[in-house]
């Protein structure tokens, strides 16, 4: 997956989002309840991890996805980016403040380990 390298050379805090609905407008929030805020060693190794899942082809489920995550630089203010994962479809859709449209819409392998270790991950960070 590609990820702004200037985002995620500013991130600091990473917020785990279990997503309950889609969003009303394009680029809105993803709704849902915080989960989990990562930040230091944890922050650099999941935007490493989220970095290193390979490319995968697009899979027909609507998109649902089941969660986010919010980068915030040092002022936690806007989120430079959201990025929803939807490991039914392969697909991550990605919005921000620091996010090219090239970059908005990515599909990934969801059965590599990568994405499987971001997905336990996801779940551990779950109550």
């Amino acid at each position: 997956m590609q990820i702004p390298a200037e985002a995620v050379a500013a991130t600091v805090l990473i917020e785990v989002v279990r997503i309950s609905a889609l969003p009303i407008k394009r680029g809105a929030p993803y709704p849902g309840r915080t989960v989990a805020h990562w930040a230091g060693d944890e922050a650099v190794n999941a935007l490493t991890l989220i970095g290193s899942l390979p490319s995968g082809e697009q899979h027909r489920c609507g998109f649902s996805p089941g969660w986010s995550v919010r980068a915030y630089e040092e002022s936690l203010d806007l989120a430079l980016f959201e990025a929803a994962f939807c490991f039914s479809c392969h697909e991550i859709r990605m919005h921000g403040t620091s996010v090219p449209p090239a970059l908005t819409t990515q599909f990934f392998d969801a059965d590599t380990p990568p994405a499987q270790a971001l997905l336990a991950l996801f779940r551990a960070a779950t109550p």
